[in-house]
């Protein structure tokens, strides 16, 4: 209860309670916690677009230089960690110059299959080597000298569900708009407010820590908290119902889950469930803890066990199980997951078998809908390494969050700044990205281009609705400089298409972008060696 008359900062007691109440979730091993524009156009949003995002916390700073093995730069990888560096011939190979290690054989069935995207050197300007601050700018989407206090993903659902948590749940909008498993929320789906979703985690119900009725709260700074306490409760309540609802609506369907021994597709296994259920939710988070691999990341006698080898086969075993229950369900199409982690580790390996704070490493995408394949070029090894050697930034990661949101999640050009904050170059990622609406302002629609990633050619489409109207359709490097000018004219109303092809152009990621009446619309492409 609280008490005198300064009340309680809401997000610290959020945070702070975030395993105060619950409700049995999943055959009783998880439990639930709540906390808790024009709603029709925020309906239309949900209805139009019913995609999901899974996001994988990969707790403790993963080893990428163990995950995806740079085989071109062994000779010299060798020199840095000869001690816990995975034999050549004991890699998965993904192409001659990359592989996979042993453990993540699954992984490397979803890259054959196109349903993994794998993109190297994703970190940040200015890295910060600390695991908590680190963490909290993969949460925030913030600069290395930026402080924020509400995450990328809770102001993105802030787009969808204003003013949350008044007016919630509703008839229209029934169900959380984000369920992480664990025991308190990430930063990352903390709104302006409040957090925007569910933590869930093993607890106690959550019915006995909610009384029924409740007398009038005193007309005090501490009766107000008091009054929006017992109103996050009382949501809580209404959510778990509808996670009850959805559990039990469906089953898992995948036998590849294993039966003991691992969180992850434990954690994974719910979530299919929930989804399957008819849950509106447009995003959950997992957690696997465990990469702070300073010392034993490698056993002595077979460099390809260890600790950092359980990790990546719980994380290998869990994903390949999900996608496998997601297809059985029929849900495979709606689905995309991603991992982050804090940072990388160092090049150079320790005396303790084990690895130190890095920065950069690889991101992986998966699911259906990605567009699969290497993206970037393995990172670069020094012919001679010392303990202040790191990995190169070749990807910031606010592009992978900025891909996400506009070309799997839909999210608007002009929510987009308000989700990031800045303008972050879309990379190509999504297969099957949400296409931008013809509308009045723009008058255009364009396509995403086909083949993509292309060597020798690639066709893009668009559209143009209005009168004759002055189209370009421009490409840019990564810099933003513009390299080549594919159409520059006036276009009747109707459908275009134009063939793009690579001619001189070196192998990388580009942007075209068409533009017409002051406005522009922008697609990435990748030109493959």
């Amino acid at each position: 209860m609280l008490t005198g008359d300064t009340g309680m900062d809401r997000r610290r007691f959020l945070k702070l309670g975030a395993s105060a109440c619950a409700i049995p979730f999943a055959s009783g091993k998880l439990s639930a916690k709540a906390y808790g524009m024009d709603p029709l156009a925020n309906l239309a949003a949900l209805a139009g677009n019913d995609r999901v995002l899974v996001v994988i916390r990969l707790d403790g700073g993963n080893d990428g230089l163990n995950m995806v093995l740079p085989l071109d730069q062994y000779a010299n990888l060798a020199k840095a960690r000869a001690n816990i560096m995975i034999p050549e011939n004991k890699a998965v190979k993904l192409t001659a110059a990359t592989g996979l290690h042993p453990a993540l054989s699954g992984l490397a069935k979803l890259y054959a299959d196109g349903n993994l995207r794998i993109i190297q050197s994703v970190g940040y300007p200015n890295h910060n080597q600390s695991h908590f601050r680190s963490t909290d700018i993969w949460f925030s989407a913030s600069d290395y000298n930026q402080v924020l206090t509400t995450g990328w993903l809770g102001r993105y659902l802030e787009t969808i569900y204003p003013n949350y948590p008044d007016g919630y749940p509703s008839k229209d909008f029934p169900d959380p708009p984000a369920v992480q498993i664990g025991s308190s929320l990430f930063t990352l789906l903390q709104g302006s407010s409040v957090p925007m979703g569910m933590a869930v985690a093993n607890a106690t119900s959550i019915y006995s820590l909610v009384p029924s009725g409740y007398d009038t709260a005193p007309a005090t700074p501490a009766g107000h908290e008091l009054t929006f306490i017992r109103q996050m409760f009382t949501e809580t309540q209404k959510y778990g119902e509808s996670i009850k609802k959805a559990i039990g609506a469906a089953a898992n369907k995948s036998g590849l889950y294993p039966a003991t021994g691992n969180t992850l597709a434990d954690q994974l296994k719910g979530v299919a469930r929930l989804i399957a259920g008819g849950l509106q939710t447009k995003v959950y988070v997992v957690s696997l803890h465990g990469f702070d691999t300073h010392a034993n990341q490698v056993l002595a006698a077979d460099v390809t066990t260890g600790s950092h080898a359980a990790l990546l086969t719980k994380l290998n075993d869990a994903i390949v199980a999900f996608q496998d229950d997601l297809r059985l369900l029929g849900l495979d199409n709606r689905v995309m997951g991603m991992t982050m982690s804090e940072f990388g580790r160092r090049i150079l390996s320790n005396a303790s078998l084990g690895t130190d704070h890095g920065t950069s490493a690889p991101l992986l995408v998966w699911g259906a809908g990605v567009s699969g394949g290497l993206l970037g070029n393995n990172p670069a090894i020094p012919d001679t390494v010392t303990v202040k050697d790191n990995i190169p930034m070749q990807y910031d990661y606010r592009s992978v969050y900025a891909s996400i949101l506009k070309d799997w999640l839909g999210v608007s050009a002009a929510d987009l700044q308000t989700v990031l904050l800045k303008d972050f170059p879309a990379l190509p990622i999504v297969g099957s990205p949400v296409l931008p609406r013809v509308s009045a302002t723009m008058g255009a629609e364009l396509e995403q281009n086909f083949p993509n990633p292309f060597r020798g050619a690639t066709t893009v489409r668009y559209r143009v609705s209005t009168g004759m109207d002055r189209v370009r359709l421009r490409l840019f490097d990564m810099r933003g400089n513009m390299v080549r000018v594919v159409v520059d004219g006036f276009h009747a109303p109707g459908t275009y298409a134009r063939t793009l092809e690579a001619g001189t152009l070196s192998p990388g990621t580009y942007f075209y972008q068409l533009e017409m009446g002051g406005r522009t619309l922008q697609r990435p492409m990748e030109v493959m060696r």
